[in-house]
């Protein structure tokens, strides 16, 4: 079952989910998973837009969170979506929980009139890059750097008409 996820039902299950996630937190922040993530989850959103206009869904095995992301719209330009993150933990990588997500929240991003997807993905992740592309994401030249936690990265665009 995918659905909407909101922090005061859901914060035990997010943080379940993150503390699972420990190898992604790490190469992402050099830091370790941290209680501050389940807020900020829900609370950060790209340059221009308000957290609360996203949509923040999971991915549950019964009462099991197997993975979780969230979607924003009108960036990078009006009428686009942005997938700002996707964790799907070590456990459940390879059963297919990512391509569900990413099914559902192209569904909803098309729904709200998005007609493109966009996502950073960092340098370092070059197993995430793959998935990406594999599901029909592709570079577009677009790149910067971000700081998450401590750490600074350089990340690239990728993009995917819907």
């Amino acid at each position: 079952m995918i659905r909407a996820l909101c922090l005061a039902e859901d914060r035990e299950a997010i943080w379940h989910l993150m503390r699972d996630s420990a190898d992604y937190i790490w190469m992402e922040r050099e830091e370790p998973p941290l209680p501050y993530l389940v807020d900020e989850f829900f609370s950060d959103a790209p340059p221009g837009l308000s957290a609360a206009d996203g949509y923040r869904a999971g991915l549950f095995e019964g009462e099991r969170l197997l993975a979780l992301a969230d979607l924003s719209f009108g960036f990078p330009n009006p009428g686009d979506s942005y997938l700002g993150l996707m964790i799907v933990p070590a456990a459940a990588r390879g059963t297919g929980a990512g391509k569900r997500l990413l099914r559902h929240l192209e569904e909803v991003a098309r729904s709200k009139g998005a007609a493109a997807m966009y996502l950073a993905v960092l340098d370092v992740n070059p197993r995430g890059r793959a998935f990406w592309q594999r599901e029909g994401f592709a570079p577009t030249g677009a790149h910067g750097t971000v700081t998450l936690g401590q750490k600074t990265q350089t990340v690239q665009r990728l993009g995917k008409p819907l």
